[in-house]
């Protein structure tokens, strides 16, 4: 079985996050929604918020699933005997981080990093971006799925 991690705080998840997991399961059999836990970060939402938030997207896809974890993402991939970790790329500031990070996990523990890139009409869009539209107010239902609620 091809089984990947899709890793992030999804603070909140987006339609761009969406998007990878949809097209990743042309590619895996199944993908782990890790959702980080950083003791150190401020979220808008709490981890139960979030990982609800995961769960009510992803409901009709047994192929998918949501679980938090804190530590290093390698040593989580090891737990759930991941082999792949999905990453999507927005820009290339995106690639240029995430290449950093998936040759230290590959130097760390042989875990391959996949990259699908972002669909052109969700590639402006991020969870800051999307935080900031709900504090001021604005309309953000066009830039996360239906289950994200503020």
């Amino acid at each position: 079985m091809k089984r990947a991690i899709f890793p992030g705080s999804f603070d909140p998840i987006t339609v761009g996050h969406v998007d990878i997991i949809n097209r990743g399961l042309g590619i895996f059999d199944e993908i782990i929604i890790a959702l980080g836990i950083n003791a150190d970060k401020k979220y808008m939402f709490s981890s139960d918020q979030r990982k609800a938030f995961i769960e009510s997207t992803f409901k009709s896809s047994a192929r998918v699933k949501v679980m938090t974890y804190e530590g290093l993402t390698v040593s989580f991939c090891e737990k759930v005997e991941a082999d792949f970790i999905l990453r999507g790329l927005r820009n290339p500031a995106d690639f240029e981080f995430e290449k950093a990070i998936a040759h230290t996990n590959q130097l760390l523990s042989g875990i391959e990093t996949v990259f699908l890139l972002t669909e052109a009409k969700t590639a402006f869009i991020s969870s800051s971006i999307v935080r900031d539209v709900m504090r001021n107010g604005g309309n953000y239902t066009d830039l996360v799925p239906e289950a994200v609620t503020f």
